[in-house]
């Protein structure tokens, strides 16, 4: 980014809900650490380029530990004969006091405790002079909304430049899956080689072009812009803690090759609670995989199964038990492995010596007296800790930001004006913009006709559907209604709330899985625990679709 060509601002997102329970056990070990430490090898790397080309730095790999990422990086740029001022932010850390966290936390301290800042404090920050803004637990946004509220002078009240803002900040914020990564339609992209990172190009109304450097792999489109504009973000309404975004408002254009403006956001003011992030420890986990080949699958599995959990006492011994069949065989198959199916078991508890390798040797000792042709796809594993996720909130009024100046001088930074939570909108289905296509139809994957990206938000997963043109929109709005989604969503969904979205700026749908993934990423059992395949799969699926809206000719 910082040789590819003119920029102002470098933004980097460290911080997934994940990333705050692997900080937490590493400051857990050493209190001084916290913080993401291959940021410092970066800025190693580019620091002295970013202060010759005037170049500010923005990132929230603070962490758990902003402070001590700012000393880091003061030491480093005194190694390096680097003059920079560093400044960073703080507040987000709520594990002093926990008292103000709705719902209440309970008895048991959890090892992180974040709430969600806005990019007031960066934009006051790089007002006052700092070169390198460092923070903890900002919303992804804020990155982009800081630098722009800076830049231009907007104000706190500066409601649709601010959503525009963040819409610009949600686009670039996944690096590369705004430049062709984990892109649905990959006939589209003709450049292979790595992507470019995305760049921003924010304009003092809000509105903003999304390009890359020139000669670096990889594609800007509409289609690629709308894939990440849908991703991970619930309801239209994107509530933050600086505005509140309506993404049912924004439109896409194609500027130019590498090129396309996003226009249309509109804001709101932002409600009078910030998101919290909790993680707490939640036991240990092992997973051990067993390989069926051939003949009987379900018959072997059972029997695999039985007696498994004959040798390790029961199942009651765990606090949890996950077994799941995962059937990647096919008969008659020409390879040995495409003859293949795995018996996935996973156990959780409190006891790591009996989900350690208590857990795994029990597998072991079935081997020869099981199923014919039995193995493992791994030796014998130990334990590993893992963490449950819990969203929560907090009243402002419960949390100062905090602003460390580059001479260690503290300012507090005043929130914005707030208003009332917008109420979702939530559709089962509609024909509003013309009637669906009708006519003879095909069966046909769903992908024909519709790009997804899927990803988690906690324990729901997100998956975000757009079509290419206005009948693709027309039907898909029609078609895909909560009970055919949860249908296609196959039986983990079938109790599952499904919340169904409509943005028909972007012909796009958005739908969330409540639950899908259990307690978030660290504690979920799935193959996949961040969904990130799961807007693949109803792709995947096969359905009538009209000919109209695939272009087939008429026979």
């Amino acid at each position: 980014m910082v040789e590819g060509g003119p920029i102002d601002v470098l933004c980097g997102d460290y911080l997934a809900e994940l990333t705050m329970l692997i900080l937490a056990k590493a400051q857990a070990k050493n209190p001084d650490a916290g913080y993401a430490r291959t940021f410092l090898t970066q800025m190693e790397q580019v620091l002295g380029t970013c202060a010759d080309r005037g170049i500010k730095v923005v990132a929230n790999a603070g962490g758990l530990n902003p402070a001590g990422l700012a000393a880091a990086l003061r030491d480093l740029a005194e190694r390096l004969g680097v003059a920079v001022r560093v400044a960073h932010v703080e507040g987000d850390d709520l594990r002093g006091d926990l008292s103000a966290v709705v719902p209440p936390v309970g008895e048991v301290k959890p090892v992180s405790a974040n709430a969600y800042l806005g990019g007031w404090g960066i934009a006051e920050a790089l007002g006052g002079g700092a070169d390198v803004v460092v923070t903890g637990r900002v919303t992804d946004a804020s990155l982009v909304v800081g630098p722009a509220a800076w830049w231009h002078g907007w104000q706190r009240t500066d409601w649709d430049r601010l959503a525009g803002a963040v819409v610009a900040g949600h686009v670039i914020e996944c690096g590369p899956q705004a430049t062709g990564g984990n892109y649905s339609f990959l006939d589209e992209i003709t450049d292979r080689r790595y992507p470019g990172f995305p760049i921003a190009e924010v304009a003092a109304d809000g509105t903003s072009v999304i390009t890359k450097h020139a000669d670096t792999g990889g594609l800007v489109s509409v289609g690629t812009v709308t894939a990440q504009l849908l991703y991970e973000i619930a309801e239209p309404a994107y509530l933050g803690p600086d505005v509140v975004t309506h993404f049912d408002t924004v439109t896409l254009h194609q500027e130019g090759e590498h090129r396309v403006r996003i226009a249309g956001a509109t804001g709101s003011p932002p409600p009078d609670t910030l998101k919290v992030a909790l993680n707490d420890v939640g036991g240990f986990r092992n997973t051990m995989t067993m390989v069926i080949t051939g003949l009987d699958v379900e018959a072997k599995a059972a029997f695999a199964e039985r007696q498994l959990f004959d040798v390790l006492g029961g199942r009651d011994g765990f606090d949890e038990v996950d077994v799941r069949l995962l059937r990647f065989d096919r008969p008659d198959a020409p390879h040995n492995e495409e003859a293949s199916a795995h018996l996935r078991v996973t156990v959780k508890g409190h006891d790591p010596r009996r989900v350690g390798r208590s857990f795994s040797n029990g597998i072991m000792e079935i081997a020869l007296a099981g199923y014919a042709g039995f193995h493992t796809t791994t030796p014998p594993s130990s334990e590993s800790a893992f963490g449950v996720y819990r969203p929560a909130a907090v009243p402002r009024s419960a949390v100062t930001q905090v602003l460390v100046d580059a001479d260690g001088e503290r300012h507090p930074v005043a929130d914005p004006p707030t208003g009332p939570t917008p109420s979702p909108q939530v559709f089962e289905a509609d024909t509003a913009g013309g009637p669906a296509p009708s006519g003879p139809t095909e069966r046909a994957p769903l992908g024909r006709v519709l790009g997804a990206r899927s990803g988690d938000k906690g324990g729901n997963a997100n998956i975000g559907v757009w079509a290419r043109d206005d009948a693709g929109f027309a039907w898909a709005r029609s078609f895909l209604t909560v009970d055919r989604l949860r249908e296609l969503l196959g039986p983990e969904a079938a109790d599952l709330r499904i919340d169904r979205f409509e943005l028909p700026r972007l012909r796009a749908l958005n739908v969330v899985v409540h639950g899908l993934l259990g307690a978030g990423v660290a504690s979920s059992t799935r193959l996949d625990p961040q969904a990130k395949g799961l807007g693949e799969y109803l792709r995947s699926r096969i359905v009538p679709i009209p000919v109209e809206v695939l272009g087939v000719p008429p026979a």
